[in-house]
């Protein structure tokens, strides 16, 4: 194994540890704990959706706006 690879694991492995841990001391019951996770999941996910479809929609207007000038420059239409 690679020093990088090592370094890697055991980043991997504290912070699995630091998790269980931090799960273990926390003041809350489990399931209040596990729908918690399960609410943040869900608000990341519908924000990256929403990234994704902005991402999406400015490609969109890019390419139009390119295909507009190259259709300038060289005289053809679509």
């Amino acid at each position: 194994m690679t020093t990088n690879t090592k370094v890697l694991l055991g980043i991997i492995g504290a912070a699995a540890a630091g998790a269980v841990v931090g799960m273990l001391l926390a003041p809350e019951k489990g399931s209040d704990i596990r729908k918690q996770m399960k609410d943040t999941a869900k608000d990341w996910l519908e924000a990256f959706s929403d990234l994704v479809a902005t991402g999406k929609g400015k490609a969109a207007e890019v390419k139009e706006n390119i295909e507009a000038t190259a259709s300038r420059y060289t005289g053809a239409t679509n």
